[in-house]
Order: C-alpha cells, then sequence, then structure tokens
C-alpha cells in the first residue's frame, strides 16, 4: 500500500514550481491510474541503466544545480552542526517527505532526486519497474542489542516466544521494513505465512499500536519511541514485547537511476552523500545538541522520549565497503521473492558503486577530526 507524499517544502530560496506541479499531477491521479503508472515488474537487468553506463563522478559541482533531498532529520542536523555552509556551488532543496511509499511516488513525479529509506523500499520500487540506486548507507554497530523494532504483543495473548506466533494474527505490511521483519521473524522461529493470519496494516503513525490495545492483532513490529509509549499505556494491562534477535538497522539513502546518469546531478550527491556521512558523526559524537535541537524542538518530543531513541540507536556504522551489506541484502530480497512470489534480484545490482565510500569516508574522517 502506498500514502501520497507532500509536496516538496524548498529550505535555500528556490522555487520548486515544477516539481510541485509533477507531484500534484501524481496524487491527482484515480486509483487505477495511480496503479497504471506504478504497475509492471522488474526483473533484474530488464530496462535498466547499467552501471558501466554511469560516467565517473566529477570533481567538482557545476554551476546551477539544483538537487531535492527527502531526508528530513538531517536537514535538522546540517542546521544545527553548521555543516549546511559546506554545501556549496549547488542549491539543496529540502522535501519533507521520509519513507518509502512517499518517496518513490516523489520519484515516479519527478519531484525528488534523493530520499532516506530501509532496505526495503529500493526493492520493492525495482519490483515494480522503477529503476534505483543505493548511494550511502549506514546501519548499527551493535545492531541485535539496539534493534530499531520490538515485537508488540497485545494484552492478555500470553506470547513470550517467537514460536509463540504460531495461529496469532501478525500486522503485516508488505512493502515496508516492518512487512520484511515479519517474515525474517517467522524464518526465525520455523514458522510459515500459514501458521499464522498475517493482516495487512499501514505501519504509520500509532496504528499498529492502536491494534494491539484493540486486540485486532496479537503481534505486531513497533519502532522507536512506540515501544516505550506502548508498554508505559498499556503494561498494566498485560501488554509486553519480545525482542527478535535480528538486525533491522539499514539507513539508506536511494536515487532514480535516471538521475544519478546526469553528471551534474550525480557530483551533487556525491557531496551530499559526503556531508551525509559528516553529520551521522556529528549526531552521534553531540548527543545533547541532537537531544534539544532535533527530538524536542524539532519533533516535539519530551526530553525523556528523545534520550530513549538516542541510547536505543547506539554507536552508529557507516562501512566504506558495502560487500557485507549487499550479501545481508540479497539474503532479504530472497526471503521476499520466495514469500511474496516476486521476481528475483540480484543486490549488488541496486547499488551505485560509484559512491561506495564516499559516506563512510566522511564519517571516519569526522571523527578523527573530531579527536584531534
Amino acid at each position: 500500500m502506498s500514502f501520497p507524499a507532500p509536496p516538496p517544502t524548498p529550505s535555500r530560496g528556490l522555487p520548486a514550481f515544477t516539481r510541485r506541479r509533477a507531484l500534484a499531477a501524481l496524487l491527482a491521479l484515480p486509483a487505477a491510474g495511480l496503479l497504471s503508472a506504478c504497475g509492471g515488474t522488474a526483473t533484474a537487468g530488464g530496462g535498466r541503466i547499467s552501471q558501466g553506463a554511469l560516467e565517473p563522478l566529477a570533481t567538482a559541482v557545476p554551476a546551477g544545480t539544483t538537487i531535492t533531498v527527502g531526508d528530513p532529520s538531517i536537514k535538522v542536523a546540517l542546521e544545527l552542526s553548521g555543516l549546511a555552509r559546506e554545501l556549496e556551488g549547488f542549491t539543496v532543496e529540502f522535501a519533507n517527505i521520509s519513507g518509502g511509499p512517499q518517496t518513490t511516488e516523489a520519484f515516479r513525479a519527478n519531484a525528488l532526486d534523493v530520499g532516506s529509506v530501509a532496505d526495503i523500499p529500493p526493492i520493492h520500487a525495482t519490483w515494480t519497474g522503477l529503476d534505483v540506486r543505493i548511494i550511502a548507507a549506514g546501519y548499527r554497530q551493535d545492531a541485535v542489542n539496539h534493534p530499531i523494532y520490538e515485537l508488540g504483543i497485545a494484552p492478555g495473548t500470553g506470547i513470550n516466544t517467537l514460536g509463540g506466533l504460531r495461529g496469532r494474527k501478525v500486522a503485516y505490511s508488505p512493502g515496508q521494513a516492518q512487512g520484511a521483519l515479519v517474515l525474517r521473524i517467522l524464518e526465525k522461529a520455523g514458522l510459515t505465512q500459514d501458521d499464522v493470519k498475517l493482516v495487512e496494516l499501514p505501519s504509520t503513525g500509532d496504528a499498529y499500536a492502536t491494534a494491539l490495545a484493540g486486540k485486532q492483532v496479537d503481534a505486531a513490529p513497533l519502532g522507536g519511541v512506540q515501544i516505550k509509549r506502548y508498554l508505559a499505556k498499556y503494561k498494566a494491562d498485560g501488554a509486553t514485547t519480545l525482542r527478535h534477535g535480528l538486525r533491522d538497522d539499514p539507513s539508506l539513502l536511494y536515487s532514480p537511476a535516471k538521475v544519478l546518469a546526469d553528471p551534474a546531478k550525480a557530483s551533487a550527491l556525491a557531496a551530499y552523500a559526503k556531508i551525509w556521512g559528516r553529520a551521522q558523526r556529528w549526531i552521534e559524537d553531540h548527543p545533547a545538541e541532537w537531544l534539544e535541537g532535533y527530538y524536542v524542538k524539532d519533533q516535539g518530543l519530551s526530553r525523556e522520549d528523545g534520550q530513549y531513541l538516542i541510547d536505543a540507536t547506539g554507536k552508529r556504522d557507516l562501512p566504506i565497503s558495502w560487500t557485507e551489506a549487499i550479501a545481508r541484502h540479497q539474503e532479504t530480497i530472497d526471503l521476499l521473492a520466495r514469500e511474496q512470489k516476486k521476481p528475483q534480484l540480484k543486490a549488488a545490482d541496486l547499488y551505485d558503486t560509484r559512491f561506495e565510500a564516499i559516506a563512510g569516508t566522511a564519517f571516519a574522517s569526522a571523527g578523527q577530526a573530531g579527536a584531534a
């Protein structure tokens, strides 16, 4: 299921009229038209721009280049850290767009050049015929002990192991990270989709927590502060959460291949990936400023909730080699292809290797500079 994206909001003063019109045109499509626009099934290599066809990244961004970025949290990090001043020689327009469904729709409307997502949206975008590539990747150093999601358990169900999901109703969002995680949890527990009842629900806001509290589902992956809030509100009624013991930590930047085939935009995105890596280091090294500037002032969370999220994240890992990340991504693709009856894809084809070391090198260099 997909959700309409809000129009981009420029942050540096240049108009985005044509991009707004393109996105508005997409949102105006009737349901049948939207399905048609997003239809089709991609197969590995079919109708795709080959990696070899992409020119080497230019060392300088051509004057007048503009990129539109869907990365709201990093926008705040750049402002708080002062790194925004280093995006010189080209224009970055930030759009209030995040998450796979919104980002993919914005790509189709030519309203966005890069978006921040987990590892599932690039897979599903490819399966719907949209040629996309990953240009930056971040993870958590101790991912199993610092999961993004925990499995929320409805009050009174008595589920205390992953195997206890047998015969239960489990919330499921097929095109999002939570949906893939559910399939991975079932696989780990030795269960199949036939052993549970998957209830398709969009994983937006507190939808899963509400479904759990209302006994619409028995289990659902909860992320971020929703874990804390769910337990605070319903633990007295018997609500619990289970750690799944799996990695669920990918944080990626991805772009349409046709954007990356534009030498000017590709060079600007390389500059952005470098700043993105440095911003990740700044967030890690300045938890107090991040707590106050992002979680409290920008997101409107309490300091307690913001600190909970900082502690839950742990230390970041931005590798300079994608070899292990691609191997893990391939395992996810294999699982989804099998369980969702989709064409097989080669994970390596989803990555633009020109960008492989950029964000990780910037992250490491920023840490060394800070320690000097």
